[in-house]
């Protein structure tokens, strides 16, 4: 019998083929729709995200704007202002304002009054010489303005660019003035655009005519780019609105330096290659979309813009998901590989047993088969800490006779209108003496501290009370005391006379009780007050919650009177009283009247005084030498005077 030799080739599709397509499939289907699922979810995230930090970005080089150009402004006001209200026979004052003002605020050039032909510029020459810019060049760029300084003076408030005409990053603000003036200033642009330039988020700022006025790119401010004919800018400008976010479409040519490469992302780079081959080429395809946030400032039509290009926010998902198309590759070309390998050991039995199978099957009997045949968390706190005042006892109620009256309902409850001369007194160099105190008594000291003071407050107690006054508090060393509140001598008039009077008092039964005093005693050291007296309208009653209570006052002459006496130790003098105080008193009193101050608070210069002594008497001092003598206070140097002292409540202005 002859046999029949069988053709194995006629298997089309092998196991492994099979396996081969089938495990592909799987793993392109489960990849890539995990890819495109996540990316799609990354996708919406980060666009909102995006577009809350772009915003975010944008709110905050806002306010960073508002508030430089406000403080320009503020500053250069109040030197106008400050050198105007000096005059003309003040010229060393009004120079020494000017250069003080160039020390504290460097990055301003210039600062100007302009009416009609009348120009006056106030050049700040260290800036200049530093950034190495011709002076006169302020004085040739604002006869280049005139017509910006006539919109000025008709009620508009301008800023421009001026960098083109210093070759720096200078801007000018301009803003209208009383009596139909204009002032200006001149000032650097560098922090803007330096922080403008942070980051992927770019901001920069716009005025109303399209000008750049501030960019990270120096070379779009030098060259006076403007931006007017934008589409989206004229949207920008001609919004009603305030704020607002948006994803705009354009070439953004006109922000762009030679040469600056588009962002393109693979993807659209794929697309307009497909594109330029099918020959459907076309100008848009260097469109380029960005968010654009806007915030308008409340100062001179000023616009800040921010942006950020799109596909900049999706390179971080397109980078992503190209790493996630090449590992599904690279796991496509292992797992063919694997299955290939791994259907070998399958396929190749299968295929040694089909072709027994058919030799049995051609009529081969002689064929032999062989079978063959991987934390933890902790966290621990601290204890608190233990404070104890030694003057506990001066935070109570201080006076029985409010406390007896208000039992009685002689003093309602809520407040009331009062005509009152209100007194603070402070004794110098008090947190010294308490050291020295520290120092000399060790554990002993609280209590040697309060018996110095008990000794001090009873004498300054009881001349407020002989002048018909009240205590309201002490505090720490400080006291405040009231005329014409819950007592009255009858009138404003005599109410401040008796304030004034329990001042001279003081200052009597002090200078008695310093004589008495042992020479360098620590347990008893001199003591100097400052007294600070105004006189206005109060509210006065009663003061605090159901468990405590006080009778006081409040109001600006309380603010007032408190920061007078602050000016006693700068002004070398030991009672002040204010304007309105001397309005009352004046024929009753010597007095010698010390600079005005501009205190916080206040927009008028108010005029101070100093107590000497009472009129018609002949003991005692009669000017503020003698008292200064008589004290052992130093001659003060009006000149050298810190004007940010004591928390910048006041300065000391000129004495015309």
């Amino acid at each position: 019998m002859q046999k029949e030799n069988v053709d194995l080739t006629t298997v089309k599709f092998s196991i492994g083929a099979k396996l081969i397509i089938l495990i592909s499939i799987i793993v392109i289907v489960s990849l890539g729709s995990i890819t495109a699922l996540v990316s799609w979810l990354i996708y919406g995230d980060l666009r909102v995200s995006a577009e809350e930090h772009n915003f975010e970005t944008n709110r905050r080089s806002a306010m960073e704007a508002e508030i430089i150009i406000s403080n320009v402004r503020a500053h250069s006001r109040i030197l106008i202002r400050t050198i105007t209200s000096a005059g003309q026979n003040t010229d060393a004052f009004t120079q020494d304002a000017v250069e003080y003002f160039f020390l504290e605020n460097p990055g301003i050039a210039s600062v100007f009054v302009f009416h009609g032909s009348d120009t006056q510029l106030l050049v700040n020459s260290s800036f200049f010489s530093s950034n190495e810019i011709d002076p006169e060049l302020v004085q040739s760029y604002f006869d280049s303005q005139r017509n910006s300084l006539l919109r000025v003076i008709r009620g508009e408030t301008l800023l421009l660019n001026a960098a083109p005409h210093f070759s720096r990053a200078v801007l000018a603000l301009f803003y209208p003035l009383q009596d139909g003036r204009a002032g200006g200033v001149l000032f650097s642009s560098e922090s803007l655009n330096q922080n403008f330039g942070f980051g992927t988020n770019q901001s920069y700022m716009i005025n109303n005519d399209g000008d750049i006025l501030s960019h990270a790119d120096f070379s779009l401010v030098r060259d006076a780019v403007n931006l007017k004919q934008e589409d989206f800018i004229i949207s920008i400008l001609d919004s009603p609105q305030r704020s607002r976010q948006e994803l705009v479409e354009s070439d953004f040519k006109l922000l762009r330096s030679e040469g600056s490469p588009v962002t393109r992302n693979f993807f659209l780079k794929t697309w307009d290659n497909l594109r330029r081959n099918q020959g459907q080429q076309r100008e848009s395809a260097e469109v380029i979309r960005k968010f654009i946030a806007f915030t308008k400032l409340n100062t001179a039509g000023v616009t800040v813009i921010t942006g950020i290009e799109y596909d900049k926010v999706f390179e971080g998902i397109a980078a992503t998901t190209r790493r996630n198309i090449y590992l599904t590759i690279a796991i496509l070309c292992i797992s063919v590989i694997f299955i290939w390998l791994f259907s070998k050991t399958i396929s190749i039995p299968l295929k040694a047993l089909a072709g027994v199978a058919r030799n049995i099957e051609g009529g081969d009997f002689a064929m032999e088969l062989k079978p063959k045949g991987n934390d933890e968390i902790g966290v621990l706190t601290n204890s608190f800490a233990k404070m104890c005042s030694a003057l506990h006892i001066f935070g109570r109620f201080t006076n029985k006779e409010i406390a007896v009256k208000a039992m009685r309902g002689e003093i309602k409850p809520g407040g009331l209108p009062k005509h009152a001369t209100i007194f603070f007194s402070d004794i110098r160099e008090f947190t010294a003496k308490s050291e020295n105190f520290t120092n000399s008594f060790g554990k002993d000291a609280p209590d040697k501290i309060v018996h110095w003071l008990n000794h001090y407050f009873t004498a300054m107690v009881d001349c407020v009370e002989k002048t018909n006054g009240v205590v309201d508090k002490f505090i720490g060393d400080a006291v405040m005391a009231h005329w014409g509140t819950a007592y009255s001598a009858g009138n404003p008039r005599m109410d401040a006379y008796n304030c004034v009077k329990g001042a001279l008092m003081m200052r009597n039964a002090l200078y008695e009780m310093n004589q008495q005093r042992a020479p360098d005693d620590p347990a008893n050291p001199n003591i100097m007050i400052g007294c600070g007296i105004n006189t206005g309208i109060v509210t006065a009653g009663q003061l605090g919650s159901d468990m405590r209570m006080e009778y006081t006052v409040i109001g600006d002459p309380v603010n007032l009177a408190s920061r007078i006496e602050a000016l006693t130790k700068p002004l070398g003098a030991d009672i002040l009283i204010s304007e309105d105080t001397y309005s009352l008193v004046n024929d009753l009193f010597i007095t010698e009247e010390m600079p005005s101050v501009t205190v916080k608070g206040k927009e008028k210069p108010v005029r101070i005084f100093a107590v000497v002594n009472a009129t018609g008497v002949d003991k005692g001092p009669q000017t503020m030498a003698d008292v200064r003598k008589l004290l052992g206070i130093k001659e003060p140097k009006l000149s050298k005077v810190d004007l940010n002292a004591d928390e910048k409540k006041y300065k000391i202005g000129s004495d015309s």
